[in-house]
């Protein structure tokens, strides 16, 4: 969102033409926000003695530049092979390796920050 109302300056104009590092900053910013609304009235309402949301809000704006790292891979891969999508299931989204790219990065990095800083029991 940030990045289609501000974006401004391309970052990947290669890998990604779309992508601007305003866009990327509002994305981590974003993520690290909900992350830390989601551990405040949530997390800290069903565990009182529990003080986390500065720890998920950082684990969230990792996760988005995770995210990013991963979708950035894909484009690279899909550039460097010559292809356009991953296949033709969902028509004009890549394929559905695109709707997961990032995912495939993000989530054993979430799950291992999460281990390491919540000490999850």
């Amino acid at each position: 969102m940030v990045g289609k109302l501000i974006g401004r300056k391309k970052i990947f104009p290669v890998l990604s033409p779309k992508k601007s590092l305003e866009g990327c900053i509002g994305g981590i910013l974003g993520a690290a926000l909900l992350g830390w609304l989601y551990g405040h009235f949530y997390v800290e309402n069903a565990f009182p003695e529990k003080n986390v949301s500065l720890l998920i809000a950082l684990i969230c704006g990792v996760g988005a530049v995770m995210s990013m790292v991963g979708d950035l891979a894909a484009s690279a891969i899909k550039r460097n092979s010559e292809i356009k999508d991953y296949g033709r299931l969902i028509p004009g989204h890549g394929g559905v390796m695109d709707r997961f790219d990032s995912v495939i990065v993000t989530a054993p990095m979430i799950y291992f920050l999460a281990l390491l800083l919540l000490a999850v029991e």
